[in-house]
């Protein structure tokens, strides 16, 4: 089909974790796909992980002196207010130089100074919430936008009604159809078709409860003749990496982090996860039967309401943080030898997933421009 849109220029903004950056590049990149000739520029926080991220994936970004305010007294919370003024005049400046035709905010930080500053000016700006549980930025800014997209329903109680718009998150395509990269897979990560394998991933950073619980029971996995592709994040990485000696033979693989997250996916019976909102979005889109055990340190406890939204729909099984040394290993094991349960599990979750919401949110936006 010719491409029969005109160049854009297009800002978007915001970050601090992979949960805000992985959708916002899934967005950048639906621009170019209708608009290769449109000019986009990231906007971040100094000193959080998309200031190096988004570079990777070839976009350009400035950095905002911006950061949370923490729950206790800090030097930090001190220079808030300051860190917000500094913020809103960069942004006025970023607008002021770049001349975007609309504005997307994708939460975290530096999306509440740069939204403010391009809603004064009128531009076109449109936000988009992750999670089932708003964050204060984006309930904040959304009376000053023009639409806001959104994951989850029953989202009236955060935003104004007539604003809002279902599209799912953005998610990395690559995840489409990965039952057809099973064998692909299997030879990527060194193990066998004849056993069953348990995917266990505790998002970007890790995730200590669940790294601590598999280790605990990693002779249950080898002994009962299970693989396992076992992400920790750094911080558990050269202990886990200790305990895959005793193991290698038996299908245990650990990594630190997992580029490959299509081919992982690809290779798993049965997943093991936080549940982040990009997380969630993923399993969906994957349809893997799931284990959601919910980041207890988050804000409003947002994890265990995404993980609500799928168990409500017997699309996800819950284990919650406190009970997870008792519990999650045993809920792992009881699930991969469950066929029944793992089908019933996956046709749910199916049912869930919106492969088209980076192309539904770009309409939504283009809407805003014209």
């Amino acid at each position: 089909m010719p491409n029969t849109h005109k160049p854009y220029r297009i800002i978007i903004s915001g970050g601090g974790t992979g949960g805000h950056i992985y959708p916002a590049v899934a967005i950048a990149n639906q621009i170019k796909a209708i608009s290769p000739a449109s000019e986009i520029l990231f906007v971040g926080a100094k000193g959080r992980m998309e200031m190096t991220r988004v570079p990777e994936v070839g976009y350009k970004i400035v950095g905002l002196w911006i950061s949370g305010l923490q729950r206790r007294l800090t030097l930090d919370n001190l220079s808030f207010p300051l860190k917000v003024l500094s913020s809103v005049r960069a942004s006025h400046k970023i607008i002021k130089e770049f001349k975007p035709d609309a504005v997307v905010g994708v939460g975290g930080y530096a999306s509440g100074p740069l939204l403010y500053a391009a809603t004064a000016k009128g531009i076109p700006s449109l936000i988009q919430e992750q999670n089932s549980y708003a964050g204060i930025t984006n309930k904040l800014l959304a009376k000053r936008v023009g639409k806001v997209c959104v994951a989850y329903e029953n989202m009236e109680k955060f935003f104004p009604a007539e604003k809002l718009v279902l599209t799912g998150n953005p998610v990395r395509q690559d995840l489409l159809d990965v039952s057809e990269k099973r064998r692909e897979a299997l030879l990527h990560f060194g193990l066998t078709s004849e056993k069953k394998t348990i995917l266990v991933i505790g998002g970007s950073l890790g995730a200590r409860t669940i790294n601590k619980s598999i280790a605990s029971g990693l002779n249950k996995f080898a002994e009962g003749e299970y693989q396992l592709i076992w992400q920790t994040g750094k911080a558990f990485y050269s202990e886990a990496k200790e305990l895959e000696q005793n193991y290698s033979d038996n299908g245990i693989r650990v990594f630190d982090f997992i580029k490959r997250m299509d081919l992982a996916y690809a290779a798993a019976d049965v997943v093991v996860s936080r549940a982040g909102a990009l997380s969630i979005s993923e399993l969906c889109l994957a349809a893997k039967p799931s284990i959601l055990v919910p980041s207890p340190n988050v804000a409003e406890d947002h994890q265990t309401k995404n993980a609500m939204a799928l168990v409500q729909q017997h699309a996800a099984i819950l284990v919650r943080d406190a009970d997870a040394l008792q519990e999650l290993v045993p809920a792992a094991l009881q699930l991969v030898q469950d066929e029944q349960e793992q089908q019933r599990l996956a046709a749910n979750i199916r049912k869930m997933a919106r492969p088209n919401a980076a192309s539904e949110i770009v309409n939504e936006l283009l809407k805003l421009i014209k």
